[in-house]
Order: C-alpha cells, then structure tokens, then sequence
C-alpha cells in the first residue's frame, strides 16, 4: 500500500500520526511511506529520521497525498485544500469525531474517498489494538495532573521536614474512564490523597484497585443515569474539600456531563484547580472554557484542547502503533479494503463511495437537514 502521512494544520498540534519508528515495521511490511516534509518537526521527528527509516518525503501536499492510497493524520484531513486533492482511490484515516461533526463526514464523503474514523473504534478486545482513543486518553489523564500541580500553590506529596509536617493535597477525580484512571494513578504516585466518582459500579471498583477511595454515586432508575441534582449534591463536599479536581467525564458525540456547577465552584478554597479535559463539548464544569484560564473566586479553572501534544513523543508513538496494527487489518494483498465482515473496520467507516455510510451519522446528518428546512419555514 501507499500510505501519505499528513502534517498536522491544527493551530497548537505536535504530535504526528506515524513516527520513524512505525516507518520502519511498515517499510518492512513492504508498503511505501510518503512523509510530508516537516510532518514530525514539533514532536523532534526531522525528515531526515524518515528517510532513514525508509520513508520518501514529500515537498509539498499534492505530492504527499498523490493519486491513491492511504492518507493518515492524527485530526484528520478535513481542511479545504487537503479534500481538494482527495478522490475515490483514497482511504483517509483520522480522529474526526464524526458523532459531533456530521458535517466534516459529509464533505470528506463528497471527496468521493473511503473514510475511517478513528473516533469510532469498536469497544472490543480485537479492536484494543487500534484503540487510539485509549492511547490518548491515557497521555491526557497523565498530562492533566502535571497541568494542575504546575498551577496549584501547594506540593501534592505529604513530607516530613525539620520545618515541620507538610500535609499531602486531595485530588478528585471525575469519570473514571482511561483518562480518569491516569490522573488516579499519577497523581498517586505524586503522594496525593485521591477520591475518585463515577455512576459505573465496575469503575469505582477501578478506583479502589488503584489505591483511591471511591465515592458512592447516588440511587438510579432502573437501568438509568442518577439525577444530576442528586450527583451534585452528592459530589458538593468532596468539591469543596479538593485542592485539585480532574474531570474526564465524556459522552461519545453528546453533550458532556455536568458535574460542577458554578456554586460549587464557588465553595472550593482559593487557590484550588480544576481541570476539565472535557470541555469541548460543553464541559464537566459550568465555568469552564476552552483553551482559557478562568479566574473563579480564586479557584483557577483549565480547560485544555491540546494536551496529548504536551507529550508529543509518547503521544505519537501510541498513535503510529494504533495505525501500524490498523493498516495491517486493511492490507489485503498490498490494496487498502474494508471488509464489510470485520467488525472493527465497518465500525470505523463513515464514508463511501461518494456517501456518508455509517447509519448514525447519516442520521444525524438527516436532523440537522430537516432541521434546517423547518427552521426556513419559521423565518418565512
């Protein structure tokens, strides 16, 4: 196969979607790289590593994308002037988030070219192999804790020192996903106090097994999600009492919870953080906002888009090991397929054949149409 790997046209990205290392299994696998040059400069990758490990690399984007093949990037090639050189040949691999972002499946399917969304990797033991959500979720919960400890006024382990007893911070933990069990763990190692949440029984067994104590969510309907007023008045105190609060708590292509609102805020100490890693789609907490510091009372509120770049060599290197092992699945006889009997592929496919595929996104897409049309109609 011919696999293009993309530089990254996202403001703030340093990661790379496959590294010299990855280059060199697939140049070995007897596939052709094609690297665009300066692809893998912001995560210390220079052309040069690339070309050593096998790769051929590209002056410009025409080049690099060529007239077939597989193009892979870590955000996914949705700008204009990538699509304009995509077309029916082409199989584009990338984080879309197509459940939140209908409308980038729609262009990229207008291409003409096939189209997998990392976002939508199978929750299977087979699929872990590929699984780049987990891969940067577990970089983010780990960078999370490192944010917040560089902003909080106090050290996170308890010390014995001849100037007397320093006490260990407390740190809460919102969702304990992959990124919440990370920020559990670093921050354990860190010598923190840890409490963890969440409404899923089996994860606050995960919570425990990693040293934290974890906190009871309230009674639910049968089958459903607890109040949200009752989480809140549940989760109050253990807010108030935290110098440090991660939240991870995210819902695949909806709205994310709220857990904190802006009273709760309010009742934390000056000079507490909180960082809430899901904030691009609404956040954990009212108050949050993207990419800015907000100032709340003295509580100092993060809300960071870019964190698995704060590790772009380790972020990259799990990201090219995801994408080597998904390539392999897609190799048939050196010809890029999706096989329609492979649950991890057609759970990834989004696009084809000039047609958005993936009947949860095509749904979506219908909404927002119908949507549009009645919303004509009222303004007539």
């Amino acid at each position: 196969m011919r696999i293009a790997v993309l530089c990254e046209r996202m403001a703030g990205e340093r990661r790379v979607a496959v590294t010299p290392e990855a280059t060199r299994t697939l140049v070995a696998d007897g596939h052709s790289v094609v690297i665009e040059s300066g692809a893998g400069t912001a995560a210390g990758m220079p052309d040069e590593a690339y070309l050593t490990a096998g790769a051929t690399v590209a002056p410009d984007l025409a080049a690099t994308v060529g007239d077939a093949g597989v193009v892979v990037s870590v955000n996914g090639p949705t700008d204009g002037a990538t699509l304009d050189h995509l077309g029916g040949d082409h199989v584009v691999i990338g984080l879309f988030d197509p459940f939140w972002l209908p409308d980038v499946a729609a262009r990229v399917a207008a291409t003409g070219a096939t189209m997998l969304a990392l976002d939508l990797v199978p929750r299977s033991s087979r699929a872990q192999a590929v699984d780049v959500l987990s891969s940067m979720a577990t970089v983010e919960g780990f960078q999370s804790v490192l944010l917040a400890a560089g902003r909080l006024p106090k050290m996170l382990p308890m010390l014995m020192t001849a100037a007397g007893t320093v006490p260990p911070a407390r740190v809460l933990v919102l969702g304990a996903g992959v990124a919440g069990l990370q920020a559990i763990a670093t921050a354990r190692r860190l010598g923190a106090v840890v409490e963890g949440f969440d409404i899923r029984e089996e994860a606050l067994e995960q919570i425990r097994s990693l040293g934290a104590k974890s906190i009871d969510p309230p009674p639910a309907p049968d089958g459903g999600v607890p109040d949200a007023a009752l989480i809140h008045e549940v989760l109050t105190p253990y807010v108030a009492e935290a110098d440090m609060v991660i939240a991870t708590a995210q819902i695949p292509g909806r709205q994310s919870p709220l857990l904190v609102t802006a009273a709760m805020v309010g009742g934390m100490r000056p000079g507490s953080v909180l960082v809430d890693l899901a904030v691009q789609r609404g956040g954990n907490c009212e108050v949050s906002i993207a990419d800015t510091d907000v100032d709340h009372g003295g509580v100092t509120i993060l809300g960071p888009t870019d964190l698995a770049s704060g590790s772009a060599v380790t972020a990259s290197r799990m990201f090219a090991t995801n994408i080597t092992n998904l390539l392999r699945m897609l190799d048939n006889d050196g010809e890029p397929f999706v096989d329609p009997d492979d649950d991890v592929l057609a759970g990834m496919l989004v696009a084809a054949g000039g047609e958005v595929v993936h009947p949860v996104v095509r749904s979506l897409l219908e909404q927002r149409a119908e949507a549009s049309v009645s919303d004509g109609k009222a303004g007539a």
